[in-house]
């Protein structure tokens, strides 16, 4: 492969890699009352 083949390569793994630490660190067990609160308190009276 060319060198040109083997960037595009790379910064596609490097992309998939940024992508899943992001859903990782999104859909974490510790997070989930923070991202879900929000969902909640909408739907309390005020």
């Amino acid at each position: 492969m060319a060198l040109k083949q083997w960037l595009y390569l790379g910064f596609t793994a490097l992309l998939a890699v940024v992508l899943a630490g992001i859903m990782v660190y999104y859909f974490r067990s510790r997070r989930k009352e923070k991202v879900e609160s929000p969902k909640y308190r909408m739907m309390d009276d005020d």
